[in-house]
């Protein structure tokens, strides 16, 4: 492993700014440098184990847009035909295609809720505060996602514009359960998880545990006027299904995200169409395209859920690589203030990594 006491400080710097535990994996022409600061679980003095299994949240959209993706190779799918010739029992817009539910450009409501341009609201399922804290084991069926998505309006016509819903890659897994005939799970560890070795990558569907080693994460939240922190590593994430319930190491990380993008999982039209991004927020088709402070280009999907972030970031190429997970502790923080963390931490090491250490204003990803 190469020496880099550049990114032991970002990591810890990361830790200094209010998470409690950062691991980290780089890959690139230097080599290959893994490294982790703070604590594996509050009370304790050990540091996260650098190949520790985590939660990985929205970064699933990347391996479930792979997925799909590789069934269109196999023309089981068309890109551009309607999702309701797959899915008829939705009675589903048929204005809507596959590509629109892997860009967000269907207008399907969010089921996790939907925040407007105007500073309004529309709740969908409970997945925060002490509502979330009491059903945190509770199962959610796929299809009760998306059917309660379908039972609130729109967002918008289907492929007139951009926002990111949940409620897409759900459909996305119900799309290639019905024409592989396989469970979901077990299609993706045919086609990616197996070929590519990921043996440190799970889909959890209903359960709620995390394979040793792994951090714990935490959950702090205000209920009646006073901040509560609860240990969430052990948490039921079918509320979210493949829109990002799978957990992986920063290991398995770097190897399908370096894979993905060197061309060896997809035919390289495919791969360009989904690196080709919505002109919107730079989304392609499962996966941001985000400009360095040095005028390069990186692909990326990041992830968080309550107690867990991740990041995954690739070069073109897939030479150079930035995996990690962060957990959370006890920081007294509202959603938006971990969003802001999160988005800061996201900046230092991409800037690290990607731009020589320069400052910047990395965008942000869910």
């Amino acid at each position: 492993m190469s020496l880099r006491p550049e990114l032991q400080k970002a990591v810890q710097e990361l830790v200094d700014s209010g998470w409690a535990g950062v691991q980290l994996r780089v890959n690139d022409r230097q080599g290959e440098w893994v490294g982790s600061a703070g604590v594996r679980k509050l009370g304790d003095s050990a540091a996260p184990p650098t190949d520790g299994h985590f939660r990985i949240g929205s970064n699933t959209k990347t391996f479930t847009a792979a997925l799909v993706l590789h069934l269109v190779a196999d023309r089981r799918i068309g890109l551009d035909s309607p999702a309701d010739d797959h899915l008829p029992e939705f009675g589903l817009d048929r204005r809507i295609t596959v590509r629109m539910l892997l860009q967000h450009t269907s207008g399907l409501f969010n089921f996790t809720g939907e925040y407007y341009e105007d500073g309004t609201t529309a709740p969908g399922i409970a997945w925060q505060g002490q509502e979330w804290v009491d059903n945190m084991l509770r199962t959610y069926r796929p299809e009760e996602l998306v059917r309660l998505a379908l039972s609130k309006p729109a967002r918008f016509e289907p492929g007139t514009d951009w926002s990111y819903s949940n409620t897409n890659y759900v459909l996305a897994r119900l799309l290639v359960e019905k024409v592989s005939g396989r469970p979901f799970a077990e299609e993706m560890q045919r086609r990616i998880l197996g070929p590519l070795g990921l043996t440190g990558t799970f889909l959890p569907e209903a359960s709620p545990e995390i394979p040793e080693p792994h951090a714990h994460g935490y959950y702090t939240y205000r209920d009646a006027g006073a901040w509560k922190t609860v240990d969430v590593t052990r948490a039921n994430p079918s509320w979210i299904s493949a829109a990002g319930d799978m957990i992986s190491t920063t290991r398995d990380l770097h190897t399908f995200f370096s894979a993905l993008m060197g061309g060896r999982l997809l035919p390289a039209p495919l791969l360009a169409e989904m690196r080709t991004p919505h002109p919107k927020l730079g989304y392609g088709l499962g996966l941001f395209v985000q400009e360095t402070e040095s005028g390069g280009t990186v692909y990326t999907h990041n992830g968080g859920m309550w107690g867990w972030g991740a990041l995954m970031y690739s070069s073109p190429d897939g030479a150079t690589t930035l995996t990690a997970s962060l957990t959370t502790g006890e920081a007294e923080l509202d959603f938006a203030q971990v969003g802001e963390l999160f988005a800061k931490a996201q900046q230092r090491l991409v800037n690290e990594v990607f731009s020589g250490g320069r400052s910047g204003s990395g965008r942000p990803t869910d």
